[in-house]
């Protein structure tokens, strides 16, 4: 025991795996991506900001023109949100399997 009475207690550390929520990573991936394009996309018809980056979503996503109106920032939209959870769910699923 230790001058005035009081012990030590023993701890041990134990190495913890931590997992990543699938779900919760899609989610979280797809609600970042689809708004950014959202934003960059409404950004780009009031201020003609950004027309370089919806260049190269009008390139991978069809169906979105890039400066298109409101029915092709929709579309980008959704495409980016799928985009995102798709890439979230991989990443996380990959991440899991290789810890």
């Amino acid at each position: 025991m230790r001058p005035g009475g009081v012990r030590r207690a023993r701890v041990s550390i134990k190495e913890v795996q931590v997992k990543l929520s699938v779900k919760g990573l899609a989610l979280a991936a797809g609600i970042l991506w689809g708004g950014m394009v959202f934003l960059i996309a409404i950004a780009h018809a009031w201020w003609g900001y950004g027309s370089a980056f919806l260049q190269l979503a009008d390139s991978l996503y069809p169906g979105y023109h890039a400066g298109g109106g409101v029915s092709s920032i929709f579309v980008g939209t959704i495409y980016a949100l799928l985009d995102g959870l798709v890439g979230g769910a991989i990443l996380a699923w990959l991440y899991n399997k290789l810890i």
